[in-house]
């Protein structure tokens, strides 16, 4: 069963055990690519192919062969099904094929429309990676979430890298283990700032991004206040500085 598939939904839950009882630990995007390590019941244990991350899908929605030819470029972008009429939507980062095209949109799937606006070609770097975080300024927070319906401190910061088809871990911890330390006096634009279990990106010298858990959702804030505030209410000091490189 050691095959690689690609996910056919919009995302889904990963599960860090066969029960929807269990704790979220992160989400599969539409398009990529994992394999099953065993199946039980109807659950599938899988490992995303990106990251190597483990853990447990509740679904029939993947296919074997996949030539990815775009990527959603947009938080979330509408899909038109045009046997039902119903509207459904793609997350950032979803990785398709195009099959037909019209002016302004493409049918990635039968009946399955896009808008062309909102993909870019699969091969595409966004070297602005700020264009990425502010696309999901506002959205809610959620452990283990990396969508429009919701994401984490870590999720923000893997999506840019997954953008760009380059490997970063899943979880905080792994990523504060994987990221180059640099010693700053003043911060920069594109440094991350960690602390045992959260993270967030400096979009300036005096600003930063990041999904916060006490606010619920995604939001810009003061670096340094950011600093005293979880410092005092958690009782957490930073622990590495880093920066975005790819």
């Amino acid at each position: 069963m050691k095959n690689n598939f690609f996910f056919k939904n919009k995302f889904k839950s990963i599960y860090n055990k066969p029960s929807k009882d269990s704790e979220v630990t992160s989400q599969i995007l539409y398009g990529e690519k994992f394999t099953i390590l065993s199946q039980k019941k109807n659950w599938l244990r899988i490992k995303t192919k990106f990251d190597n991350y483990t853990g447990y899908i509740k679904t029939k929605d993947y296919t074997k062969n996949q030539e990815h030819t775009h990527k959603v470029f947009s938080l979330k972008a509408i899909v038109i099904n045009t046997s039902n009429k119903r509207k459904t939507y793609l997350p950032f980062g979803s990785k398709i094929s195009i099959i037909q095209e019209k002016p302004n949109y493409i049918e990635f799937e039968k009946n399955k429309w896009i808008k062309k606006k909102d993909i870019k070609k699969i091969k595409h770097i966004e070297k602005d990676y700020l264009k990425i975080l502010r696309l999901f300024i506002n959205t809610k927070y959620v452990w283990g979430g990396k969508t429009y319906q919701g994401i984490d401190c870590s999720a923000i910061l893997q999506l840019i890298f997954y953008y760009n088809n380059k490997f970063y871990p899943r979880d905080t911890k792994d990523q504060i283990k994987y990221s180059k330390g640099i010693k700053r006096k003043i911060f920069k634009k594109g440094d991350i700032i960690f602390w045992k279990g959260h993270v967030a990106i400096c979009i300036n010298s005096k600003k930063l991004i990041h999904a916060y858990g006490p606010k619920k959702k995604v939001l810009v804030m003061p670096i340094k206040v950011t600093i005293d505030k979880i410092e005092k209410t958690a009782k957490l000091v930073v622990k590495k500085v880093s920066s975005i490189k790819y």
